[in-house]
């Protein structure tokens, strides 16, 4: 479907997440989104697309620089602006925003849920939001809401399009965002209003949301929580890694804090207690205290196993700590660490205590974390050990927890030419 032909209709469904290609055929990116303003009481003008044109970035293609849309294809002229995009407040983005909200029939016969949005063109370069592909929302007798005949409107015979709703769901934001990674899905989230933010927060699985919460910013992460019902956000908390969830929860109000802390698990609560305890910028304030812990006579095979864990974090993945009983933090005297490279050209059946490194230092919960760094670099370690005055094993500092604490508190709003100038000074500084 070129751009000559005026009455042309497209799904904007349908539209997500096809591929976007220059003059030549190479592709550039793919539709995240479609940008629309709206007249009060009339349709909405579709100014443009969100293009996501790498991971974690998105760019604006406005409308002036399509030249077709087709079947699994948009075409451009070529010209792409690659500034991150940044939504102004007269913008919607109709699939975050609009899919799914309920809306009332001018007619009086009740409310719809949106199901898609039509786009349709009406002159070169101009295209509308005309109709909305609609379900009507039945309430029972028992004060359910059943869903049931879909029909398509014109958006003058709704009202309510442009209201914010904070029960809106997020069935097709949900669907749409399920092969995210966690940082990516944090990211899309981050550009989200907060009301959109918290339907999907709602939605997701318990450990889905923990992982999201994992790579958010404190502003959002803490909006998130503070949103949630008490124990929804108790369970979250439960399975974070502990020293995420410690970090979130010294980002709340005291009162709440506490009340959450009181919900959680008691092993769960004991441990982001302790991490609690520690003073900011210490290697216990920054440890996790889940790393993967053995006893020397486990075998290669017991650690290989349990490093392919879905759940644990790469950085914890690379070594496995070995211990004298208990094998929980805190655990027996601490004996050395297993490297996954030396047990991966080891016999399965070979015991971890006959492989141990034990030269790499142990560092006490007090100490810098400038001390974690240099340390970290100086051994080529993704993982270190954290241990108290009679070497019991209390933790680990990862290398992606110490960049977190490194890094500006607002690293993920960094775009390309801010992150190149930074760069830049750090060399010629």
């Amino acid at each position: 479907m070129g751009l000559g032909t005026a009455g042309k209709r497209v799904y904007i469904g349908k539209l997500a997440g096809t591929g976007v290609f220059d003059p030549i055929g190479d592709q550039v990116g793919k539709i995240h989104d479609v940008v629309a303003t709206f007249r009060v009481g009339g349709t909405g003008n579709v100014i443009g697309f969100v293009v996501e044109v790498g991971p974690r970035k998105r760019v604006f293609l406005p409308l002036t620089r399509v030249t077709s849309i087709e079947a699994g294809s948009v075409i451009t002229t070529g010209l792409l602006n690659m500034r991150s995009f940044t939504q102004r407040p007269v913008e919607t983005l109709v699939l975050a925003e609009l899919f799914d909200r309920v809306v009332t029939l001018n007619d009086g016969s009740g409310e719809v849920r949106i199901l898609d949005v039509a786009m349709e063109r009406r002159r070169p370069k101009d295209w509308v939001i005309s109709k909305l592909h609609v379900q009507r929302q039945r309430i029972t007798a028992l004060g359910f809401t059943r869903s049931g005949e879909t029909l398509n409107v014109r958006v003058s015979e709704v009202s309510g399009l442009l209201k914010v709703d904070t029960n809106q769901a997020a069935t097709s934001l949900i669907a749409q965002t399920e092969d995210m990674r966690p940082a990516d899905l944090a990211d899309y989230l981050h550009d989200l209003p907060i009301e959109r933010q918290m339907a999907i927060a709602q939605q997701l699985p318990d450990a889905r949301l923990a992982d999201v919460l994992e790579e958010l910013g404190d502003d959002d992460r803490v909006a998130i929580v503070s949103g949630l019902e008490a124990n929804r956000a108790a369970d979250v908390l439960d399975v974070m890694q502990p020293d995420d969830a410690a970090d979130l929860v010294s980002e709340l109000p005291e009162a709440q804090a506490q009340a959450l802390l009181s919900l959680m698990e008691p092993e769960e609560a004991k441990d982001v207690r302790r991490l609690l305890s520690y003073a900011e910028s210490t290697a216990g304030s920054l440890m996790t205290t889940d790393p993967v812990i053995f006893g020397p006579d486990a075998t290669v095979a017991q650690m290989l196993a349990s490093v392919r864990r879905e759940d644990l974090p790469a950085s914890l993945a690379t070594v496995a700590f070995i211990t004298r009983p208990p094998e929980e933090t805190p655990t027996g005297p601490y004996l050395g660490m297993v490297h996954i490279q030396r047990a991966l050209r080891e016999p399965p059946q070979t015991l971890l205590g006959t492989i141990l490194d034990s030269d790499i230092e142990a560092v006490s919960p007090q100490v810098h974390i400038a001390t974690v760094t240099r340390l970290l670099a100086t051994y080529n370690l993704t993982v270190l050990p954290v241990v108290d005055e009679d070497s019991h094993l209390l933790g680990a500092v990862s290398v992606d927890d110490l960049l977190d604490e490194l890094l500006p508190e607002d690293w993920r709003d960094y775009d390309d030419e801010v992150t190149d100038r930074i760069m830049a000074r750090s060399i010629d500084g």
